[in-house]
């Protein structure tokens, strides 16, 4: 554990911005960190309104990510690894929480989605988005509010989410879809004969 938090530490200040660093960089960086992930739900709910087709994708990434999510709350609640500036480490540049930072949530929320379309073989939106997802886990260690584990550690957690997922859909999923298409069918059928949205 020592040394694996040794070379944690030592990853982090080498991604870790200094005093020196461009504000400009700075700035970038804040922007990719705090408001790509608002992608995440938007891309969900055009999936959903609009891409019939893409609809069941939509539902399984979303549990996926939920499932992953509460993993690391469980996780958190036997192991409160703490942050770098809790520690005194580096530089810190994006107000946070005191609070635990493994696995990282940003970072659960964009591997969920984006193993969920590759291991269902979608891999250019799956790509893309892991391109992204990783863009947002440097921006975070860059601006000081987590370890280069703790976005390891959400893969990890993401993956183990997917599995679970896999075993519950084989026995669930159909009657899970047909009744949220139900549900749908009932809060949009203004919408829907409209044709604002799809049914």
């Amino acid at each position: 554990m020592e040394i694996s938090e040794a070379l944690n530490q030592a990853l982090f200040l080498q991604i870790n911005a200094g005093a020196e660093t461009s504000p400009v960089l700075i700035s970038i960086a804040m922007f990719i960190a705090v408001a790509l992930i608002y992608l995440i739900p938007l891309a969900l709910l055009v999936a959903w309104l609009w891409l019939p087709a893409q609809r069941e994708l939509a539902v399984k990434a979303s549990l996926t990510c939920a499932i992953a999510l509460g993993l690391g709350q469980v996780i958190t609640l036997f192991w409160q690894h703490p942050r770098p500036f809790m520690i005194g480490l580096g530089h810190t540049w994006l107000a946070h929480a005191a609070d635990a930072s493994f696995p990282s949530d940003h970072g659960i929320v964009f591997a969920s989605m984006a193993l969920t379309l590759l291991l269902t073989r979608k891999l250019l939106p799956g790509l893309l988005l892991a391109v992204v997802g990783i863009a947002v886990a440097w921006s975070r260690i860059f601006l000081g509010v987590h370890f280069p584990f703790d976005m390891l550690g959400a893969v990890a957690v993401s993956l183990l989410a997917y599995v679970i997922l896999r075993l519950l859909w084989s026995r669930k999923g159909t009657a899970l879809m047909h009744a949220l298409t139900a549900v749908h069918g009932w809060l949009m059928a203004l919408p829907i004969s409209k044709g604002w949205v799809r049914p």
